[in-house]
């Protein structure tokens, strides 16, 4: 849950950004700015943490490295494409799709207790999926409709 302060803080400053230069609260532009920043920094923390991230994938499927480094690419574009209007729309459909199947990793490394930053098996385990991720995949899917979709 600690990376959702990301969202609000960014979400907040950017409000308070565009209220100081154009008078108003931009609400679509914070919004997606803040996913757009959460995203990135969850793309980048792929190439960081990519042994522990190769674990989390599911065993029958092959190549995990691969899946690794493409996802935090994904994940990188999809922060890029929700500040550009034209694809804004057709992005955030997209990153809800990839936090859903997403969401079957997640399954695995807490049912195998991984933890993603040692890569090992130390994780919290179900707890956490319960406690915190399917938690926070409402929020982030939820986030991305709204200002993405919604009011878009």
């Amino acid at each position: 849950m600690k990376l959702l302060v990301i969202i609000f803080v960014t979400f907040i400053l950017a409000l308070l950004g565009t209220f100081l230069f154009h008078g108003r609260p931009d609400f679509i532009f914070s919004g997606n700015l803040g996913m757009a920043v959460f995203i990135v920094f969850t793309g980048f923390s792929h190439f960081k943490f990519q042994k522990g991230m190769a674990m989390m994938i599911p065993d029958f499927i092959p190549a995990k490295m691969f899946w690794v480094y493409f996802t935090g690419v994904l994940e990188i574009a999809a922060g890029i494409g929700l500040m550009i209007p034209a694809i804004r729309e057709m992005t955030a459909v997209l990153l809800i799709i990839f936090y859903m199947l997403v969401f079957v990793a997640n399954i695995n490394s807490s049912r195998k207790r991984i933890n993603i930053f040692k890569a090992d098996y130390t994780g919290p385990g179900m707890k956490y999926l319960y406690n915190q991720r399917i938690p926070m995949q409402m929020i982030l899917i939820a986030w991305t409709w709204y200002f993405g979709i919604y009011l878009h």
